[in-house]
């Protein structure tokens, strides 16, 4: 049965649609269910030292990254591997594993500032439209397989479908992370944070990773590309400028109530 001209234009309609931008009412709407329902399931720290800790270095940074659309809030997930990931609108949540990985503030303010970029430049709705749309374009190859061949080149179409699309959002994510890096480097150098933090933490994932790359890096630029991509912008950077790397302990402490909570959860 051949596509008629009705069908390709309904498809068509569908595909646009799901290329339209996500705005930002509708990203607000996205993150708070979003939220939401994690934070239902998710046991999140609750220690009021570790969340405030968290949340004035996200304030701190906020304060130079200019004009947001969004109310940004910060979580501690109890989870030891190295990772942090952004949801929409300003949800960003930070491992255990990072904190207690990170050798100075610095480091981990990068790690906050990166995600920051996520939001701030819309890699995360842009993400999401990327993955609707792409999904979709998927559903309409298998429907026009079975249409033409039947069901057998349906589930072939499904098949090779599913890897072009992982391919086509990994590209995707691996631009949106070298402008998140970029991003957190102009501002940790703004918010008074030495933007060598960052990369720095870069290198200590590198050796501590070898072969398996920590979950933060998985599927993004090689960790050695970010490296030399990092130093070149700072290089860049004014030079002069007195920033913050240590602070006074406080990272230490927080890190230590974090080490007292895990072993407790393990009794």
């Amino acid at each position: 049965m051949p596509f008629t001209r009705a069908m390709r234009l309904i498809m068509c309609a569908l595909l646009a649609a799901a290329c339209a931008p996500l705005s930002v009412d509708q990203e607000r709407s996205l993150g708070a269910d979003f939220s939401r329902d994690f934070n239902r399931r998710t046991a999140l720290v609750r220690d009021p030292a570790v969340t405030r800790y968290v949340s004035a270095i996200g304030d701190r940074l906020l304060k130079h990254a200019g004009p947001q659309p969004f109310t940004y809030r910060f979580h501690v997930v109890p989870e030891a591997e190295i990772n942090a990931f952004a949801a929409p609108a300003g949800y960003i949540y930070i491992n255990t594993g990072t904190i207690l990985k990170a050798r100075n503030v610095s480091e981990l303010a990068g790690v906050m500032a990166h995600e920051i970029g996520h939001v701030a430049r819309r890699h995360v709705a842009n993400n999401f439209n990327r993955a609707l749309a792409t999904n979709l374009l998927r559903e309409v190859g298998v429907v026009a397989a079975e249409i033409t061949a039947g069901p057998e080149a349906g589930n072939a179409a499904r098949n090779l479908g599913g890897l072009a699309a992982m391919g086509y959002l990994n590209t995707f994510s691996r631009d949106a992370e070298r402008e998140a890096d970029a991003f957190a480097v102009r501002l940790m150098w703004k918010a008074g944070y030495d933007p060598r933090g960052l990369t720095t933490f870069f290198e200590t994932l590198k050796k501590k990773g070898g072969r398996s790359v920590p979950a933060f890096l998985a599927s993004h630029p090689a960790p050695s590309t970010r490296i030399a991509d990092t130093r070149r912008l700072i290089e860049g950077l004014p030079r002069g400028s007195r920033l913050e790397r240590h602070d006074d302990g406080m990272l230490q402490r927080i890190q230590g109530l974090l080490r007292e909570t895990a072993g407790k959860r393990r009794r």
